[in-house]
């Protein structure tokens, strides 16, 4: 199905990560030096979830000449922001300095991956806006990070990937949490791997599509983290967005977890409802990749039925990742009011910052018809 409305929100966009040469500028004085000095600079720090030349990293005609997926900004304004007419897109730029074991390297990159995307991405197109990329091997320096970028407040998220070194509700990772509350920006927990422990709790797999199957069952343990942690009891307003996640296994694990937590709630008090209603009131969920058959639209209301809301999912098109074909962006199951929702609604409610850039915009029109 194609977009049957202008102005939807693409919440998971993927610009090509800058190398460490693009970066220079933005680093700082020690940091350029050092890099410059070891010859890091010829490194690409690329993550490698997604092998470049895979079928799922990138469609054909979304390719650069050179083969590698087309993330530059002309060709995103041509593929995406153009083509579907979207209000705006999220920009969750993945650099490897995410899974760098120096705590001041890390940080330092990532202050500078921040940098770039405001002045290389958002400058250059005003429907643009992005994550904050931070390093989890400090907390508290990635806290510090959250409170410096989110004075632009066109970064309207902070993204981590779901396979960490542990589970993300343990309090060691709280500030970052305190520090995106505290400026309004959302939580993307987002596919990917440091790499630091096995994908599988049984080992290294052999073949990426172990990898990448397993991913959802990652996102199931880190949702249960947070709930049985106490992550939203203790920051009521926080909303987490798992990205390129899937969510047809979001059903089963709220009813497992609802009964479970009926025979076991005195281990943890703080739940003071079922999870199920925790998770509809703190949890979204990107679109892409959709786990349903593409032209049977059954499953896919049944899956939505489940869920139980058509609250949880935010629209996204996972560029340049190829899950869906041309610009057939949506699969068939949504009703028109649920399609509202996954498409401007959703989005505003989750990102308080793109609602009241939205609420501003609304109240400057109105006042301009008035006079």
């Amino acid at each position: 199905m194609k977009l049957p409305l202008k102005g939807a929100i693409d919440c998971d966009l993927h610009p090509s990560p800058p190398s460490v040469k693009a970066l220079l500028p933005y680093l700082s004085e020690y940091w350029r030096d050092q890099l410059v000095n070891r010859h890091i600079d010829r490194f690409p720090f690329q993550l490698t979830s997604y092998p470049p030349r895979s079928p799922l990293t990138a469609r054909p005609d979304w390719r650069n000449a050179d083969g590698l997926p087309a993330g530059d900004l002309d060709s995103i304004r041509k593929n995406v922001l153009d083509r579907l007419d979207l209000r705006y897109a999220i920009c969750n730029t993945l650099h490897g300095a995410i899974a760098l074991f120096n705590e001041d390297m890390a940080a330092d990159l990532c202050a500078g991956v921040n940098d770039w995307a405001a002045h290389e991405l958002l400058d250059q197109d005003s429907r643009l806006r992005a994550s904050i990329l931070v390093s989890t091997l400090d907390p508290r320096a990635a806290a510090k990070e959250i409170d410096r970028v989110a004075r632009d407040r066109r970064f309207v998220q902070v993204v981590l990937l779901v396979m960490q070194e542990a589970m993300l509700g343990r309090r060691i990772y709280w500030p970052i949490y305190e520090a995106a509350e505290k400026h309004d920006l959302a939580v993307a927990v987002h596919a990917g791997s440091l790499y630091r422990v096995p994908p599988t709790t049984t080992g290294w797999p052999s073949y990426h599509v172990e990898d990448y199957v397993v991913q959802s069952a990652t996102f199931e343990a880190q949702l249960l983290s947070f709930l049985t942690e106490g992550v939203f009891q203790k920051f009521p307003n926080l909303k987490v967005v798992f990205s390129e996640s899937g969510f047809s296994w979001l059903a089963p694990l709220m009813w497992r977890a609802n009964k479970s937590w009926r025979g076991m709630r005195p281990e943890t008090p703080w739940l003071d409802r079922a999870p199920s209603e925790i998770i509809r009131e703190h949890v979204r969920l990107t679109l892409q990749p959709v786990d349903a058959p593409k032209f049977d639209p059954a499953p896919l209301r049944r899956i939505l039925e489940h869920i139980g809301s058509d609250d949880l999912l935010l629209f996204s098109t996972d560029y340049p990742h190829w899950q869906f074909d041309g610009e057939d962006v949506l699969p068939e199951g949504f009703s028109e009011a649920a399609l509202h929702r996954l498409l401007i609604d959703n989005p505003l409610e989750t990102y308080p910052r793109l609602r009241d850039e939205a609420t501003q915009k609304r109240a400057s029109k109105n006042e301009e018809t008035v006079s």
